[in-house]
C-alpha cells in the first residue's frame, strides 16, 4: 500500500497535476471578480460600489505577498502551507458570499479581506515550486513554464466564463460557491505534488522529514533551516540590486500598466470602429483567447535562450503588436490586430517565469515570485483606472501611448544592461543566481 500520497501510481506525473490544481486556482482567480460583481448587484442596495470595494478588498492582501511568501521559502514542506492557503482562501471566499446581503457590510468585508490573503500564495506562491517539479517529472523547465503560462491563459479567459455562465443559469452566489468549492479541490491535490527535491539538508539530517541534531526538536530543525532564508528586506533589494532581475522586475511591471488598461480601452474601441460595445468586449475576448493560444504554442515550442534577454525581446514585439492595434483602420483589422497582442503577451510571461525561476536565490524564490506578481497586479489597476479617466483623449492615443510605455520599457532594460555591464549568463561551470546550471538558463530552464 501506498505510505503517502505520492507514492500512489499515478505521482509519475506531478506536472499533470500541478497544471490541474494551478488551472482551478487561477480560474477562481479570474473569476471571483465577476462573481462578486454579479453577487453585489443581486444582493445589495449599494451595487456595483459595494461590488467594487469587494474586489479591491481581495486584492489589497497581495502586497503582504512577500512577508507570506518568506514563510514558503523557510517552510520544510510548501505543500501543506500552499494547500492550507488554498483552503483559507476558498473558504473564506464562500463565506463572505453566502453572508452578503444578510451580515454587516464590514463583516462580508473583513471574510473577503481573509480570502485575499491567500491570494498571493495561491497564483505567485504556486509558480515558485514549479521548477523543483519539473525537475522531479524531468520535464524542461522551459516546456512546464510554458503550461504555467497557459494555466494563466485558461484562467483568464474561462473563470470570467465560467462564473458568468453559471451565473445566468442558476444565481451568483452558486458561482462564487462552486469557486470556493474549486479552490478547496485543488488544495488537496497540491497535497499529492511531489515535495522539494532541491530542499537543502541539515547538518545531521539526511533527509528533511527525519530528526535532525541529536535532542533537537522539530522548531529549532526549522529555525536552524530558516537561517538560509532571505528576509523580506533583502528579498526586496535583492530585485533592485540583481541586474537581470531589476531589468525583468522593470520591463515587467511597465508592460503591467498597458495590459492593466487594455480591457477598458478595448470597450471603447469597439464603439469607435462603429460596432458597439459588444464588439469591443470581444475585442477584449479576442486578446484573451489570443494570450491562450500563445501560452499552448509556447508549451509546444519552449522558449530556448537567456530568459532576461528573451524577456527583452518579446516586450518590444509586445509593442509593435499594441502599435498595430492603435493603426486598426476598421473593426476586422482590429480584431486581428487584438489576437496578435494576446499571442504576443503569452511567450513574455513564459519568459518572465523563466527569468524568476533563474536568477532567484532557493531562499529567496517565493519571494521574488510573489513580489513580483503582486507589484504587477496593483500597477494593471493603476492601468485600469488611468485608462478610465484618460477615455476622453479617445482609445488611439491611449494604444499608441501603451505601445510607447511598452517600448520604453525595453529601451530602459537594454540601457541598464549596457550601463552597468553585469551579463546575466552564468560563466562556464557556474551556476545561474538561482542555482540553475548554465544549460538551463541557455534552454529558458
Amino acid at each position: 500500500m501506498p505510505r503517502t500520497l505520492t507514492d500512489l501510481p499515478f505521482a509519475g506525473w506531478p506536472v499533470v497535476r500541478y497544471v490541474g490544481a494551478a488551472t482551478l486556482v487561477r480560474c477562481v482567480d479570474g473569476g471571483a471578480t465577476v462573481g462578486l460583481v454579479l453577487l453585489a448587484l443581486r444582493r445589495l442596495p449599494q451595487g456595483a460600489a459595494a461590488g467594487g470595494l469587494f474586489v479591491a478588498l481581495l486584492t489589497v492582501p497581495h502586497l503582504l505577498g512577500p512577508w507570506l511568501a518568506r514563510q514558503l521559502d523557510r517552510s520544510a514542506d510548501g505543500r501543506r502551507l500552499l494547500a492550507g492557503a488554498f483552503v483559507l482562501h476558498g473558504a473564506a471566499l464562500a463565506a463572505g458570499a453566502a453572508l452578503m446581503g444578510v451580515a454587516p457590510l464590514p463583516v462580508v468585508g473583513a471574510l473577503l479581506l481573509l480570502a485575499g490573503a491567500g491570494g498571493p500564495i495561491v497564483t505567485g506562491g504556486l509558480s515558485s515550486r514549479l521548477p523543483e517539479i519539473a525537475v522531479r517529472a524531468r520535464m524542461a523547465r522551459g516546456r512546464a513554464e510554458g503550461w504555467d503560462a497557459v494555466t494563466y491563459g485558461v484562467g483568464g479567459t474561462a473563470g470570467p466564463a465560467l462564473v458568468a455562465g453559471l451565473a445566468a443559469v442558476a444565481d451568483p452566489l452558486s458561482a462564487v460557491l462552486g469557486l470556493g468549492v474549486a479552490t478547496v479541490v485543488a488544495g488537496a491535490v497540491v497535497l499529492t505534488l511531489p515535495d522539494d527535491p532541491r530542499k537543502p539538508t541539515l547538518p545531521g539530517e539526511s533527509d528533511p522529514r527525519k530528526p535532525g541534531l541529536p535532542g533537537e526538536t522539530v522548531a529549532s530543525r526549522e529555525g536552524r533551516r530558516g537561517e538560509g532564508v532571505l528576509t523580506v528586506r533583502q528579498a526586496l533589494g535583492l530585485m533592485v540590486t540583481l541586474g537581470p532581475l531589476r531589468r525583468v522586475l522593470v520591463a515587467t511591471l511597465l508592460t503591467a500598466v498597458t495590459a492593466g488598461g487594455l480591457t477598458v480601452v478595448a470597450v471603447e474601441f469597439g464603439a469607435r470602429l462603429g460596432h458597439g460595445e459588444a464588439a469591443g468586449a470581444a475585442l477584449a475576448a479576442v486578446y484573451g483567447l489570443g494570450n491562450l493560444a500563445g501560452s499552448l504554442a509556447v508549451t509546444a515550442f519552449p522558449l530556448r535562450g537567456e530568459p532576461e534577454r528573451l524577456t527583452v525581446r518579446h516586450v518590444v514585439i509586445l509593442a509593435v503588436a499594441l502599435a498595430l492595434c492603435a493603426l486598426s483602420p476598421v473593426y476586422p483589422v482590429a480584431v486581428a490586430a487584438f489576437g496578435l497582442a494576446g499571442f504576443a503577451n503569452a511567450p513574455l510571461f513564459a519568459a518572465s517565469l523563466a527569468a524568476r525561476s533563474a536568477y532567484s536565490p532557493p531562499g529567496a524564490r517565493a519571494q521574488v515570485f510573489v513580489s513580483i506578481a503582486g507589484l504587477k497586479m496593483g500597477l494593471s489597476s493603476v492601468g485600469a483606472a488611468g485608462a478610465g479617466a484618460a477615455l476622453v483623449l479617445g482609445p488611439r492615443p491611449l494604444l499608441a501611448a501603451g505601445a510607447a510605455l511598452v517600448l520604453v520599457a525595453a529601451v530602459v532594460a537594454v540601457a541598464d544592461r549596457r550601463l552597468t555591464a553585469a551579463p546575466a549568463r552564468p560563466r562556464p561551470g557556474r551556476t545561474a543566481p538561482g542555482g540553475v546550471a548554465p544549460e538551463e538558463v541557455r534552454e529558458c530552464g
